[in-house]
Formats: C-alpha cells, sequence, structure tokens
C-alpha cells in the first residue's frame, strides 16, 4: 500500500502510467483515478485541472467533486500541496464544471461529425424501433413528455439489443449546449449510434454527472440513466 508522502503529489504522467488509485489532498480518501482530477501548477504560478490526466510535472488530486474543489480552494490546499504560492481563482470550482461540459459536448460533436448521431423527436423514435440506439439522450430542460415517451420506447425496444438490453440515458446537457455539440438549435432529443464515439461520450458524461452529484451519494453507475 503506498504511503501518504507517495500520494499526496504524483511525479507526472509519464512515471505514473501504471498507478490506478491516487489520494484526495483534502479526504485523504484513496480513490480509483477515474474518480478523482489531477492539478498541476504553471511556471506563471496558475493551477491548471489536468483532466485528461496528460500533462507533465507534478499533479495533485482531488475527489472529482464541486463541493471538494470549493473545499481545496477555502483551505489553500494548492499552494501547500505544490509548496509555493499559487493563483487561485474562487471560481475554480464553476470553472471545472464548464470544461467538463466542454468535453462532453466535443464527444458528442466528435459523434456526429462521424455519423453516429441523430436528432430530433421523430428521428431517435424511428432509431429506437430499429434498435440501433446505444445511448438515449434528452436535455435538461426538455419536456416531460416527450422525455418520457422515448424513455418507455428505450424500455419495450431494449431486446432488440440482446445481452444489452438497458439503454443508457443521458440528462447532463441543456438544449443550448446540444445545440452547440450538434451545429443545429432546438435540440432537445438525440441518440447515438453504434460506433466507438459512444463510449467516449458516456465516459465523459458520466464524469461531468459525478462532479455535480458526488457529495450526494447518489451518482450513477454504468447503465443506468445520468
Amino acid at each position: 500500500m503506498l504511503a501518504d508522502s507517495d500520494l499526496e503529489l504524483d511525479h507526472g504522467p509519464r512515471t505514473e502510467r501504471s498507478a490506478t488509485m491516487r489520494m484526495c489532498a483534502v479526504s485523504r480518501e484513496v480513490r480509483p483515478i477515474d474518480e478523482l482530477i489531477r492539478f498541476v501548477a504553471s511556471p506563471d504560478g496558475q493551477i491548471v485541472p489536468d483532466l485528461k490526466r496528460k500533462l507533465p510535472g507534478r499533479g495533485m488530486w482531488l475527489t472529482a467533486s464541486r463541493k471538494m474543489v470549493a473545499e481545496a480552494v477555502r483551505r489553500h490546499q494548492f499552494s501547500k500541496a505544490f509548496k509555493r504560492e499559487l493563483r487561485i481563482p474562487k471560481t475554480l470550482p464553476t470553472d471545472i464544471e464548464a470544461l467538463l461540459v466542454r468535453s462532453v459536448t466535443e464527444a458528442l460533436g466528435i459523434a456526429a461529425k462521424a455519423g453516429q448521431v441523430v436528432a430530433g423527436f421523430g428521428k431517435v423514435e424511428s432509431a429506437l424501433r430499429e434498435g440501433t440506439v446505444e445511448v438515449l439522450i434528452h436535455a435538461s430542460d426538455g419536456a416531460a413528455d416527450g422525455i418520457r415517451k422515448l424513455d418507455m420506447l428505450a424500455r419495450q425496444n431494449a431486446g432488440n439489443r440482446g445481452a444489452k438490453a438497458q439503454i443508457p440515458v443521458v440528462t447532463a446537457l441543456k438544449s443550448v449546449e446540444l445545440d452547440l455539440a450538434l451545429t443545429r438549435s432546438n435540440v432537445i432529443h438525440a441518440a447515438l449510434l453504434a460506433g466507438p464515439a459512444s463510449k467516449s461520450f458516456l465516459s465523459r458524461s458520466q464524469i461531468l454527472v459525478r462532479y455535480r452529484m458526488a457529495d450526494d451519494k447518489t451518482v450513477e453507475k454504468p447503465g443506468q440513466d445520468f
């Protein structure tokens, strides 16, 4: 088992590729790295969220939670860990959430460019009936009636997926964010079709939901709606 001193800061992604667990600098809990966010300090004294865990230099880890990041800011934990004065904006928790949202929309945009996304109630409904939907997407501010109808159809047609019976449902993005990702207006419903892009989109969506909800102990597991 790793000692606390080994987990306080890593020595850079190139030398820590095998690490799958890290210690949260605030809670001191050891967690899988997929449940944490890595931070590095820039030469000019700013803290940088390393969401892809690839930036050089020593890194500090925090539980992927808005409240945990806010607590780290309040405690001046970044300066303590890196043993130097750093400029930490009070808006850091919100800034990170915005970065996570952008990461999700970018993944959806890449899937759309690859022809793996359909949008609009009618097209999503048809794809569900055909059994080609890998991920069902609703705008978080969409009308409840349309969401309910498509969710019901997804459950009814789940058998078309064979062993993968349950279709994940993502509601992490607002309509305006779906518009941006798909370069069209008034997107409320969309669906990812079979292809490699769905895995990346799901993974990034789950990180965003975890960041927003981890403190409530209600983060959804893979396969559930989120």
